[in-house]
C-alpha cells in the first residue's frame, strides 16, 4: 500500500523530512503524531503529490513508483480530507458530497449527474453525518465542523482505497470529534486509513498504530494500547523542543488541490 524508502526532503537549509524506511499494508488505520512542525502533514502532502519542494528517495503508493513532480496515476483511488476542508463554496452541501463520485460515473458525473444508486449512497452519508437538513445549503455557508463532515463524505464516496486524513477532527468539539474518527473508519472502508492527530486521546477510536514524528524523523512506530511503555513515549515525544518557524511553515494546513474533485478516467 505505502512503501517509503530513503525519503529526503529539503526546503531550503531545512530537512523537513528524513525517512529511513516506512510501510503501511492495507486496511491499516494509521495515527501520525508529533509536535507542530515535526513533518506530518509534509508527509501527508508527499503522498497526496504535493510536497512543498522536490523530495529523494522511493515512495511507492498503491503500487506505483512516485516521482517528486509526479500526482498518482491511480489518483480516483487516493481520498484526502485536507485540514479546514475546502469545498466548492458555490455547491450545495451535497453536491459536494456527490463530487467525491465523480470518477466512478465518467462523462455524466463531469455533467452533475449521479445515477439514483450513487445518490442514495450521498444521502446515505448526509443522514449518518447529521447532515440532511444542510443538504442544500451552500458550502460557503456551513460552519467549519459541518464543512468538515461534508468532507469525511466525500472522501466516502470515492470508495478510496487509501484515505488521508490531516487532522481531520481538529474543528469539531470533543463528541464530534470521536464521531469523526468512527466516520473516517467507515468512510476508508476496506482501505488503509493515514490520519494526522494532535487529540492523542483519540487514538483508541482511530488507529491501531501511531507513528510519532520529531525534526522529520520517525522516532516512533507502535501498536495502540494503554500500555504505560506508550504513555511515555508520547510524552517524550512531546517534551521535544518546538521546530523552527521553517519546518512549521512548512508543516501549516494547506489545500490538497488536484485531489479535491477526482478526475474521470
Amino acid at each position: 500500500m505505502i512503501d517509503i524508502q530513503g525519503l529526503q526532503l529539503q526546503l531550503g537549509p531545512r530537512r523537513l523530512l528524513d525517512i529511513a524506511t516506512l510501510r503501511i499494508g492495507a486496511q491499516e488505520r494509521v495515527a501520525l503524531v508529533g509536535p507542530n512542525g515535526a513533518g506530518k502533514s509534509t508527509l501527508l502532502r508527499v503522498l497526496a503529490g504535493q510536497a512543498p519542494a522536490p523530495w529523494q528517495g522511493r515512495v511507492e503508493l498503491l503500487g506505483q513508483a512516485l516521482a517528486p513532480t509526479q500526482l498518482l496515476r491511480e489518483r480516483a483511488r487516493l481520498a484526502v480530507v485536507p485540514q479546514g476542508a475546502p469545498l466548492v463554496g458555490r455547491l450545495s452541501a451535497r453536491d459536494n458530497v456527490l463530487t467525491g463520485a465523480l470518477a466512478r460515473c465518467g462523462a455524466w458525473g463531469a455533467w452533475g449527474f449521479y445515477p439514483a444508486s450513487i445518490e442514495a449512497e450521498a444521502d446515505a452519508w448526509l443522514d449518518r453525518l447529521a447532515l440532511r437538513r444542510h443538504a442544500h445549503t451552500r458550502a460557503d455557508k456551513l460552519s467549519g465542523g459541518e464543512r468538515q463532515r461534508v468532507a469525511i463524505a466525500r472522501a466516502a464516496l470515492q470508495r478510496p482505497l487509501l484515505l488521508l486524513a490531516d487532522e481531520a477532527t481538529a474543528q469539531l468539539d470533543p463528541r464530534a470529534a470521536e464521531q469523526a474518527c468512527a466516520w473516517l473508519q467507515q468512510a476508508a472502508g476496506s482501505g488503509a486509513l493515514v490520519t494526522v492527530l494532535h487529540q492523542l486521546e483519540l487514538l483508541p477510536l482511530v488507529a491501531t498504530r501511531v507513528i510519532g514524528l520529531r525534526d522529520g524523523r520517525i522516532v516512533l512506530d507502535a501498536a495502540v494500547d494503554d500500555s504505560p511503555a506508550l504513555q511515555q513515549a508520547l510524552r517524550a515525544l512531546y517534551r521535544a523542543a518546538p521546530a523552527d518557524d521553517a519546518t512549521a511553515a512548512a508543516d501549516a494546513p494547506h489545500n490538497f488541490h488536484p485531489l479535491l474533485t477526482p478526475s474521470t478516467p
